[in-house]
């Protein structure tokens, strides 16, 4: 798309050569009718002349633009035929197909329209390569557990198994399973909440008890690891939805559990400033890249794919965290390094109201 003080620029240049264009045509025809008049001897009254002229001019300068409207809309029919040819393309689901810009061929306004078209194109292609990698993350993420499931449900029909081997496959089956459930339950609460009848139901709430609460229940998972628990949270009142909070909080929680080693240490820090809050979640975990962090919000993107399949991820977390996040008015980041830990920093506006309906 044009910036808008070049297009002014263009409609005041044209206004300004159309002015010259009559000028010159009015001129041309004061000249033709001035000698026309003399050699005749006719005698006109001087504002009889002038609208002769002017609309001479007028006259003149028509046919001018009409001659050169044949010249430039020749390529025109060519135009609207490939942008027809085009639009039928992108109805058939072909996003690859551009309009193309000639120099040669003179569209005027019509290059606002190829702009725009190439630009849905562009984006619709985008569109359609996300669809197509979600099919294949969900896919690929289904069909690991079932395959697990599958491969030892069968050996569990071997009447030699001892009875170590079979309480062993079946606690593989019975985390499969837990895995595959974890997915589609998060799979559900995103599509619910990208949609636009996810219920919200904004209320006022202790969020400092919130957390406290939270890492109580949390407390079996990071006592087993050794991990050092710190808090320093300031007692605020929050208005937002407490349940779609938890999830963030739990997911965050969870994350630094997972992915700190024996022996660590988990800080988590609530502020108040003026209109809004800082939450702080921070770890001495085993970190996440540069090139790592610019993807971790995606969904299904496993930083440590490997760990993430043994600790049972999804991938989807850190999405619904940001969707939840995002529907408060709220903003989340990430800070880290390799080996020095992780740091996810949410923050929420103090007092987030429903939109109008």
């Amino acid at each position: 798309m044009k910036p808008k003080w070049q297009v002014i620029f263009q409609r005041i240049l044209g206004l300004t050569v159309a002015m010259a264009l009559l000028l010159v045509s009015s001129a041309i025809v004061y000249v033709i009718s001035f000698g026309i008049l003399r050699h005749y001897r006719i005698e006109l009254p001087m504002l009889a002349i002038q609208l002769i002229n002017i609309a001479g001019g007028i006259l003149l300068l028509f046919c001018i633009i009409s001659l050169i409207m044949v010249v430039t809309k020749r390529h025109q029919p060519h135009f609207f035929e490939e942008a027809m040819e085009v639009f039928r393309q992108i109805g058939k689901g072909n996003f690859n197909v551009r309009l193309k810009r000639d120099p040669r061929r003179k569209l005027g306004h019509l290059e606002i329209l190829v702009d725009s078209v190439n630009e849905m194109t562009e984006k619709l292609k985008q569109m359609e390569a996300m669809r197509q990698e979600f099919i294949s993350n969900v896919s690929h993420e289904i069909q690991s557990p079932l395959t697990s499931i599958r491969g030892f449900a069968q050996a569990l029909s071997n009447d030699k198994l001892s009875e170590e081997e079979r309480r062993h496959y079946l606690q593989i089956i019975e985390m499969e399973s837990t895995r595959l459930s974890r997915l589609s339950d998060n799979l559900l609460k995103l599509t619910s909440l990208e949609s636009e009848f996810h219920r919200f139901d904004p209320a006022a709430f202790r969020l400092d008890k919130q957390l406290r609460s939270l890492v109580l229940a949390s407390e079996p998972q990071w006592l087993e690891k050794g991990i050092e628990l710190e808090l320093e949270l300031e007692p605020v009142t929050l208005t937002a939805d407490e349940e779609m909070l938890s999830q963030v909080w739990v997911n965050l929680i969870h994350n630094s559990i997972k992915f700190t080693p024996q022996g660590g240490c988990i800080r988590i820090v609530l502020r108040k400033q003026p209109d809004e809050v800082a939450v702080e979640v921070s770890d001495t975990g085993i970190g996440i890249s540069a090139e790592e962090q610019e993807r971790i919000f995606e969904r299904f993107y496993k930083a440590d794919k490997s760990r993430n399949r043994a600790s049972g991820g999804s991938g989807l977390g850190l999405s619904i965290v940001q969707k939840i996040v995002q529907t408060h008015k709220g903003h989340v980041r990430v800070e880290s390094s390799l080996g020095k830990g992780t740091k996810f920093i949410v923050t929420l506006p103090i007092d987030v109201q429903p939109a109008a309906t």
